[in-house]
């Protein structure tokens, strides 16, 4: 006789999974974040790339802060309703959030982060 699917179990699962999603993402970002100001001014999107790399931290260093708030708030008052719309707020900025980071990555992997040729020759 199979068994039946385990709620919690699953939602543990999905949470470790993105959470190590999340730092995989802050670590790449990080490394391209190295990679950009190593090279320096002599790539040619410098600007644009260390605008969009710094700009994927710090929303991800915030969503961090807002998940931890709404953690917080749902282990400590959630049970009283004039907590619910602060926490559909919360939820509603995070969801926001996390679609910027994932089109400003996308960006960032268009402008790329592998040497120019001006770079090879050098």
């Amino acid at each position: 006789v199979g068994k039946g699917l385990d709620a919690n179990r699953y939602a543990t699962k999905k949470t470790v999974a993105q959470g190590m999603l999340d730092i995989a993402l802050l670590t790449a970002n990080a490394s391209q974040l190295k990679y950009v100001l190593t090279v320096g001014s002599s790539h040619e999107f410098y600007t644009i790339m260390l605008v969009l790399i710094s700009l994927s931290l710090a929303l991800q260093l915030m969503i961090g802060l807002l998940s931890l708030s709404l953690s917080m708030l749902r282990d400590c008052r959630l049970h009283l309703s004039d907590y619910h719309n602060s926490a559909n707020i919360i939820s509603h900025v995070n969801l926001i959030a996390t679609f910027i980071i994932a089109a400003v990555n996308i960006i960032i992997n268009g402008f790329g982060i592998l040497p120019t040729t001006t770079q090879i020759l050098a």
